[in-house]
């Protein structure tokens, strides 16, 4: 997992990056695991006046990636926008569970082996006051699919295959600017519902007022279920929450996204009470049922897992398939956030 840490403006940040990245000899549009397609780059020039009105600062850093990488700013535009819509790049498991004792949000991020070398931890530290600092997990650039705030915000997202797109803001990019605007879970979730949308896809998300929720979404409908009280949420593939199963589609090769669900809640509604650190570790891992057991030969695996710590602002990482790599504690986070 490649490590970047980047500090200034949006533009600063994405022109130190994209430099970094050409002067290292790699071309990031050589990188991309899929084709840009006539139908993807419409979609892409339909969805900018969205990203333009609702997250300049997001172009501003595209901008800068392209600078420094001395390419055009579409040609980014057409990898990164069609994301969770045209290309459904993910396939991961999340929960949140809060007991008497344990407050903790966890994730695990199942992807393509072929480029899991390219995969980041970010950490971004904002010059411009308005922004929050964060970190985060990513399989792209940019957008974010797990991650916690500098107000102790974290947030994680599984994709689910939508019955209709339409353009607007994807879900790496929700992702990304609830880590960078929001303090509570209430302003991530109104966030959400004001942002236009372009596909669907779940977030589970835990603030630093005892809050969790697990949101559920199309590019037309919202569905949440919060809780400041002891229980638990979890989130694969597809959706669970009764209001939003109308929208469910069946996939030929979903990563067996219902055995995953199935292993998280069932474990969960027995032993969410006592569950720990140790005890998500050992979940995420496989320890009680399926969830990250993949062929490697297939080209699929869990290629991170993480375990955000609400109650002492900790963060836990296993840099690849928690069966075979340990989980060690971010020691950097505490240090420059809290």
């Amino acid at each position: 997992m490649y490590h970047g840490r980047f500090k200034g403006n949006h533009y600063q940040i994405g022109k130190k990056w994209g430099s970094l990245v050409k002067v290292n000899g790699k071309n990031l549009l050589d990188h991309i695991p899929y084709q840009i397609t006539t139908e993807m780059k419409k979609f892409t020039a339909e969805s900018l006046p969205f990203y333009q009105k609702y997250c300049p600062e997001i172009i501003a850093e595209i901008q800068g990636i392209a600078d420094g990488q001395e390419i055009k700013a579409s040609q980014l535009y057409q990898v990164l926008f069609p994301m969770y819509a045209m290309v459904n790049p993910n396939h991961c498991s999340s929960f949140v569970v809060k007991n008497e004792q344990h407050f903790i949000l966890g994730r695990n991020s199942d992807f393509l082996t072929s480029i899991e070398k390219l995969y980041m931890n970010c950490i971004y530290q904002f010059t411009e006051e308005s922004y929050y600092s964060f970190t985060g997990n990513t399989t792209a650039f940019v957008e974010m699919e797990d991650g916690m705030n500098q107000k102790g915000l974290a947030v994680a997202l599984t994709a689910v295959f939508p019955k209709k797109i339409q353009p607007g803001i994807n879900l790496g990019m929700l992702v990304r600017l609830i880590l960078e605007r929001c303090q509570t879970i209430d302003e991530g979730i109104k966030l959400i519902d004001d942002i236009p949308r372009c596909s669907n896809g779940t977030l589970v998300l835990a603030d630093q007022q005892g809050q969790a929720a697990l949101v559920e979404f199309t590019c037309e409908e919202v569905a949440i279920k919060k809780k400041d009280t002891v229980g638990f949420f979890a989130a694969t593939n597809a959706f669970h929450l009764s209001e939003m199963k109308n929208n469910r589609v069946q996939l030929d090769d979903d990563w067996f996204a219902e055995e995953r669900y199935q292993t998280l809640s069932q474990y969960l509604t027995k032993y969410y009470q006592k569950l720990t650190i140790e005890k998500a570790q050992k979940l995420l891992a496989g320890d009680f049922g399926f969830i990250c057991q993949y062929d490697r030969k297939s080209g699929k695996d869990t290629v991170w897992s993480c375990i955000y710590d609400m109650n002492h602002l900790n963060i836990w990482r296993s840099e690849g398939n928690p069966q075979r790599k340990a989980f060690k504690r971010d020691e950097r986070i505490s240090r420059l956030f809290f």
